[in-house]
């Protein structure tokens, strides 16, 4: 009777560590309590648990019961399955029973601070047909592991194996959820109306987020053929990331820009890495961004030196966010372009509303006056001349200033101009936020094609200085510009003239001073 009873002990035992198994869905909780159960179901000692990651055949990750946090930091860095009983559990996935595994010729022996270890019972899990990991198993209380044991751990592992895959699964889905959901904020972001830094930055941050990198990197192509880093997230780092450059006819860049992903085990020891920036990454993903079959850049995600290696739906899931990322830089580039299109074509209809309204109006006004002007001449006297020759002039200047607003409303905005009359009118521009008001100018004959350099360099200068001068003045309240490249120097050469008129106070007690110069052109 009592031997009945001992042999139907280990089976309530048995079927409560496998509901347990069973019971949780966070895949590093599940596999923590796989390991606890097995070291409790067969009265182990200790008990670990090691990842194997399928395509290196190495221990990525190993949990363990039975040693206190004391223990595993006098151990140090835990193996990786390359040699030793573990390293055989991975070449050669079959239950393994020792009775001294420190007498077994594949036993390696143990690291100093480690634990005393003799008997030894390891069986690999299974998800489906992979082998996931190994539970290893030692020191069993009260002597030897037995054939019951081995059973029992057996169906556990079994067991294990189906909550193992039911666990990735969900964890799978989890990451994909924030995948897509990263990509559509990503999408929302950059077609809301970002410029193209901060639309890259955008990609850079949410991916390094996502993938748990040290660094989101967003690489562009460059003239000479290599590729540079133009946008860099990487709270921790140096700011000396941006600008770095991968050289043309490397073997990373020749797979970036053939389209073709590229993957790292380790950036500061792969010869394929020259950049000066690889020492302080380990694993890292570099995925191209395209779309229609065009490269536009490509996104790099590094990790810290000795971090967790990308698994392969860690790539899985990054490149899916690379397509979508690069579709939407694409898409909000599209949007950038319309929306500066339909500027032009707006301030184009304005610049024609005035010239064939407006101005037509003024001129026609003007021939008017001036014709007034000359019959009231003889009938009345010069009080009405000089009335009528300012109401003339009033008008000829306004004209002037309507040309020129109908010239800046010509220019591509956030651009830097780059004729004379643009360069010009920014400096007064500029001015104007320190004076509190716009100058008026005027530019008499053809400005951007008479005046060249440096005769343009040296006349922005001197109105630089003129209206810097201006701005001290006390009382001002109106500057008037004109550039004339119709002027003659004294010697006769044709030349430009510049006069800078203000309203000011000045030292000698005048209202308005005037400053000229005027250069050879």
């Amino acid at each position: 009777m009592g031997q009945d009873d001992e042999t139907r002990t280990p089976l309530p035992v048995l079927l409560e560590a496998v509901l347990g198994v069973g019971s949780e869905l966070e895949l590093r909780t599940t596999l923590q309590h796989i390991v606890d159960t097995a070291a409790e179901l067969t009265d182990a000692r200790y008990g670990a648990l090691g990842v194997v990651d399928p395509e290196r055949g190495l221990l990525t990750e190993l949990f363990t019961a039975g040693l206190s946090e004391a223990e595993r930091e006098r151990i140090g860095a835990l193996p990786d399955g390359r040699t030793g009983v573990l390293g055989a559990l991975i070449q050669d996935p079959r239950p393994l029973r020792l009775a001294d595994l420190t007498t077994d010729p594949r036993s390696s022996g143990t690291p100093p601070g480690h634990p005393p270890m003799r008997s030894f019972l390891g069986v690999p899990i299974r998800v489906h047909t992979e082998v996931f990991g190994n539970l290893y198993l030692t020191e069993k209380r009260g002597g030897p592991f037995t054939e019951e044991d081995l059973a029992l751990l057996r169906v556990l592992a079994s067991q294990a194996g189906i909550a193992i895959g039911n666990a990735r699964l969900y964890e799978t889905a989890r990451r994909r959820e924030r995948w897509i959901e990263g990509a559509a904020a990503v999408t929302t972001s950059l077609l809301t109306g970002e410029t193209a830094a901060d639309a890259l930055m955008t990609v850079a941050e949410r991916a390094r987020l996502l993938a748990d990198a040290a660094a989101g990197v967003v690489l562009q192509p460059t003239e000479e053929g290599g590729m540079e880093i133009v946008a860099a997230s990487a709270p921790d780092d140096p700011g000396d990331i941006v600008g770095t450059t991968i050289a043309p006819g490397s073997p990373v860049l020749v797979q970036l820009l053939g389209g073709e992903p590229v993957f790292i085990e380790d950036s500061a020891t792969d010869p394929r890495m020259t950049t000066h920036v690889r020492t302080r990454f380990g694993p890292s993903m570099m995925l191209p961004l395209q779309s229609g079959g065009k490269l536009i850049g490509t996104l790099a995600l590094p990790r810290r030196r000795g971090a967790e290696p990308y698994t392969a739906v860690d790539r899985l899931l990054a490149a899916q966010f690379a397509s979508q990322a690069a579709l939407a830089l694409v898409l909000a580039d599209a949007q950038h372009n319309r929306e500066r299109l339909a500027v032009y074509e707006d301030r184009d209809r304005i610049a024609r509303d005035l010239h064939d309204l407006v101005v037509q109006r003024l001129f026609a006004t003007e021939m008017m006056l001036e014709s007034t002007r000359r019959r009231a001449v003889k009938s009345s006297g010069d009080d009405t001349d000089e009335l009528l020759t300012r109401a003339v002039d009033e008008l000829d200047s306004t004209i002037q200033e309507v040309r020129t607003a109908i010239f800046a409303l010509q220019q591509p905005p956030a651009e830097a101009p780059a004729t004379v009359r643009g360069r010009v009118l920014r400096e007064t521009d500029g001015a104007g936020a320190l004076l509190g008001f716009r100058p008026s100018v005027r530019f008499e004959g053809a400005v951007d094609t008479v005046v060249g350099e440096p005769a343009a360099t040296q006349l922005l200068a001197a109105l630089r200085t003129a209206l810097a001068a201006a701005h001290r003045r006390p009382g001002i309240s109106s500057v008037r510009v004109t550039v004339d490249a119709t002027a003659a120097l004294p010697d006769g050469r044709p030349g430009v003239r510049l006069e800078v008129t203000d309203d000011g106070a000045a030292e000698d007690g005048t209202t308005e001073t005037t400053v000229t110069w005027q250069s050879p052109v």
